[in-house]
């Protein structure tokens, strides 16, 4: 039988992320996501992990104080569902995702929800997987969706105005990006270097409070790419990446 951990004020400063184990390049973005989880426990956030060295989880909370431009009442947002290598195809998933939706309707929730893409893109969940659970798209920016499991008739969530833009008044190449991921931090100070080095300007702009998320111009889970004003991807870059990006 799998054992979990959730995440508390008591282990977090013991227990890994899951996510950049054992890399110390990103230990600082590892810091940082652990100090935001910390802030947010108190707004219902939940990280559950399996017990073992590897990246394994589920997170998720009330999708009113979720740092995504997504409104709702009453709904659990899942930010993240990552089972990787060697734990795959062993009903993990579906465990994690079972314990999500109990969890929530225990808690009195209307439902559940999640953000999935038409065609598969870095950092968002498998669509296929939650529809077999009962998920509907409930909304829709191009090619991002809003998946939700509804357990009784209060109104599903959507996505707010201000992210149907998905655009900006800035022709440079502007990034939005918060902690809500480890890896962030790191890729960050590399494109601010590499950026500086081959005399590009590069636009960062930090979400680091819920306000900032709900108004986020574009759908929005933790990073986005807009490019002479146009939003061009949530992936996130190096300077590598960045590079052949640019050259399409």
């Amino acid at each position: 039988m799998n054992e979990y951990i959730n995440l508390t004020l008591e282990n977090i400063d013991d227990e890994h992320i899951c996510c950049a184990i054992g890399d110390k390049k990103h230990q600082s973005g590892v810091d940082s996501k652990k100090e935001w989880i910390k802030s947010k426990l108190a707004d219902g956030h939940v990280f559950r992990k399996l017990n073992a060295r590897g990246k394994i989880f589920i997170e998720y909370e009330p999708v009113e104080t979720a740092w995504v431009p997504i409104s709702g009442k009453n709904y659990e947002y899942i930010y993240c569902l990552w089972v990787a290598g060697s734990f795959k195809g062993k009903g993990i998933a579906k465990e994690l995702l079972e314990y999500a939706i109990n969890d929530s309707k225990t808690k009195g929730m209307s439902g559940i929800c999640t953000l999935t893409s038409k065609k598969k893109k870095p950092f968002i969940g498998e669509k296929q997987f939650f529809l077999h659970y009962g998920f509907k798209v409930v909304d829709e920016i191009g090619d991002y969706e809003l998946l939700a499991l509804q357990f009784d008739e209060n109104e599903t969530p959507k996505f707010n105005d201000n992210a149907r833009k998905m655009k900006i008044d800035k022709e440079d190449f502007t990034i939005y990006y918060s902690n809500l991921c480890p890896y962030v931090e790191y890729e960050v100070k590399e494109l601010s270097a590499y950026a500086k080095t081959k005399n590009i300007k590069i636009n960062f702009i930090k979400i680091d409070t819920l306000e900032k998320a709900k108004n986020a111009p574009c759908v929005f889970n933790n990073w986005a790419n807009f490019y002479k004003g146009e939003f061009i991807s949530n992936t996130i870059l190096n300077a590598n990446a960045f590079e052949k990006l640019i050259s399409k």
